[in-house]
């Protein structure tokens, strides 16, 4: 049986995708005469994202061959998986979940369909699959609400990564920055070469929020940019202040049209030479790996250095489900060794299992990160839910967006304000 087992695998995966997983086929039990749907939801529609999840399914069929995977992904939206929560949230309120839908770990989650009721605690998986010490303590904490746990971490991305052509920042004879004054001291050397810094893009609001959660903690430093969501670090005060003039700063020396762009084309303009840098999360691994190009580096984005901004895609189980048997089978397969370490190596991400990431597929960077997550300050993501409420997310990508715009400090530190208000963080 696991002869076959591998076998099929290798059909799924092929080599390559088979030695991404180490040709490790710890896979859970199968279920008795398993059959039927599995329709899972996600946001996962762009290069590296569709390998990763299609390496997931393949790790899913190989274990429940006669369940027929729906892939319901959904591109667009502002924010991350703007056009997929809208829909989703729609189903939910009509009581016709999908079986399982991607969403971020901590508040994003917790905070919307945990305290609407629409989802079930799954504690006795945390239980029979031993979860409760495979899992950080760190991502453990943040997923617990209500006493209990809701949802699997399939991974660990990093926010704050700033990733460069390395030909072009060759070309300025100058080291990586590692603070604020050094990368524009390099935008000025840049600028004079008719090269952008930093690529930005925001014809979808998103990127200008996630650049601006990691300036704010290069300034506020660990403590001070958690302080924020905990009601300790108000957004009224100077750093905050800061921070905007940073990244008022950061846009003059960005692409031109970052207005017309969004964050995938943003990372193009990497590839092509055409700006040097972006700070963007570890799904542009996956991106670059792709696009097949490798004449690139990564370091911390600056002053956060010893920090990991950390966020986690995770399912869940929601209530009334048609295909609840099958959706339990795949949140087994999605916090297994080998359903982790099939996605990872290409979504760019690492495994959320203290013992996944064994495999030959992890490149360079996932094994710096994964040093990395189990020796730095762990901060939680805003823009990408850890942290935050999906109604004080949606406001802070929106505001920084209108900063994009109109680049007024003191009315986009007011609005931020206003909404922490709201948020309950003021």
């Amino acid at each position: 049986m696991k002869m076959q087992r591998r076998r099929f695998l290798q059909a799924s995966l092929g080599t390559a995708g088979l030695l991404a997983v180490g040709g490790n086929l710890a896979l859970p039990p199968l279920m008795a005469a398993a059959a039927g749907k599995l329709e899972i939801f996600s946001w996962w529609t762009s290069p590296g994202e569709v390998e990763a999840l299609d390496a997931l399914y393949a790790a899913f069929r190989t274990a429940y061959p006669d369940v027929e995977v729906v892939n319901a992904a959904l591109a667009g939206g502002a924010g991350p998986g703007g056009n997929m929560k809208a829909v989703l949230q729609t189903r939910l309120l009509a009581g016709q979940p999908p079986d399982s839908f991607q969403v971020h770990l901590g508040h994003e989650l917790t905070d919307s369909s945990v305290k609407a009721g629409e989802m079930e605690p799954i504690d006795f998986l945390y239980q029979s699959e031993g979860w409760n010490s495979l899992f950080p303590d760190q991502l453990l904490s943040i997923s617990q609400a209500q006493g209990h746990q809701w949802a699997v971490p399939v991974n660990i991305h990093r926010s704050n990564v700033l990733w460069f052509n390395k030909g072009v920042i060759s070309g300025t004879g100058m080291s990586l920055p590692t603070t604020f004054h050094e990368f524009f001291a390099m935008g000025d050397v840049l600028k004079a070469q008719g090269i952008p810094l930093m690529a930005l893009g925001e014809s979808v609001p998103f990127h200008t929020a996630h650049v601006f959660e990691n300036v704010l903690l290069g300034v506020l430093g660990a403590e001070g940019y958690k302080g924020l969501w905990s009601a300790v670090t108000p957004f009224s005060d100077p750093g905050v202040t800061e921070s905007l003039a940073t990244l008022d700063r950061m846009i003059g020396f960005a692409n031109r049209d970052y207005l017309s762009i969004d964050s995938t084309g943003a990372i193009d303009l990497v590839i092509a030479g055409r700006a040097a840098s972006i700070i963007d999360g570890d799904w542009t691994n996956g991106y670059l790996k792709s696009k097949k190009f490798a004449d690139f580096g990564y370091t911390p984005s600056p002053q956060t250095q010893g920090v990991y901004n950390a966020l986690a895609d995770s399912f869940g189980l929601p209530k009334d489900t048609v295909d609840r048997d099958n959706a339990i089978a795949w949140l087994k397969i999605c916090g297994s060794v080998a359903g982790q370490d099939a996605f990872n190596p290409l979504k760019g991400s690492i495994p959320a299992r203290i013992d996944g990431g064994q495999g030959p597929g992890y490149d360079s960077y996932q094994r710096a990160a994964i040093a990395d997550f189990k020796s730095n300050i762990i901060v939680p993501s805003t823009v990408h839910g850890f942290s935050a409420k999906q109604s004080f997310v949606t406001d802070f990508v929106n505001i920084l967006n209108t900063f994009a715009v109109n680049r007024d400090i003191a009315a986009t530190q007011t609005s931020l304000v206003q909404a922490a208000q709201v948020a309950g963080f003021a």
